[in-house]
């Protein structure tokens, strides 16, 4: 009997060789899985390692990316912040040359204006018939400053000139005139000038007994 005839007689024989056998077909289908199984696993580990290298070099680049930024944004901040400096110390300087600009057009308002009033307060004296005593422009009775000072015989006139007065303007022309009044010894007159003089503000004036004169 030939080997073959031998192994197939004891599987039909034999149960203890039959499970042997049996035992062992299953430990090799075992053995293959295992193997099969290690063979993926070392395809998953390598597979995980390539993408591990990629997204490192994908962060490498990023970093450098954001390091390239960095250095522009910083460049750009400097830029602006150069650029603000510059702007607001010119917005200084142009705040300054109109601060002077205003100065200097407020005393030429002033002054034409106070030869405006001076001249038409002239001509009322003239026809009511009062002479004028002294005539004195910025005017100074201790600290309280006049932009006109007309005295006569019988009263003194305190004019003001304001190019858009207030009502407040007004108070303050009234009260200017009550100290000059008391320190001359005379009625005191006060006179408001300017160019936008409102409604509201010339009707007050007037029912405090301020004369107005608009230009």
């Amino acid at each position: 009997m030939g080997l073959k005839e031998e192994l197939l007689r004891l599987l039909r024989e034999d149960e203890e060789f039959r499970y042997a056998v049996a035992g062992l077909l299953s430990l090799g289908e075992v053995l293959a899985e295992l193997k099969r199984l290690r063979e993926d696993f070392n395809k998953f580990v390598e597979e995980s390692q390539r993408r591990w290298e990629e997204n490192n070099k994908r962060w490498e680049e990023n970093n450098k990316r954001w390091e390239e930024n960095e250095k522009r944004w910083a460049g750009w901040f400097e830029t602006w912040k150069k650029f603000l400096e510059d702007y607001f110390n010119f917005k200084s300087e142009v705040n300054k040359r109109f601060s002077i600009l205003e100065e200097n057009l407020g005393a030429l308002t002033e002054a034409v204006y106070t030869r405006y009033v001076w001249e038409d307060l002239s001509t009322e004296l003239r026809a009511s018939g009062e002479a004028v005593v002294r005539r004195i422009r910025n005017a100074d009775f201790d600290g309280v400053e006049v932009d006109l000072l007309v005295e006569t015989e019988k009263r003194v006139y305190v004019v003001e000139v304001k190019v858009r007065p207030r009502i407040d303007d007004v108070g303050a022309l009234l009260a200017k005139a009550e100290i000059v009044g008391s320190q001359v010894g005379k009625p005191a007159v006060p006179v408001l000038a300017g160019s936008y003089v409102g409604r509201e503000v010339e009707a007050y004036a007037r029912g405090k007994g301020v004369l107005v004169f608009t230009y």
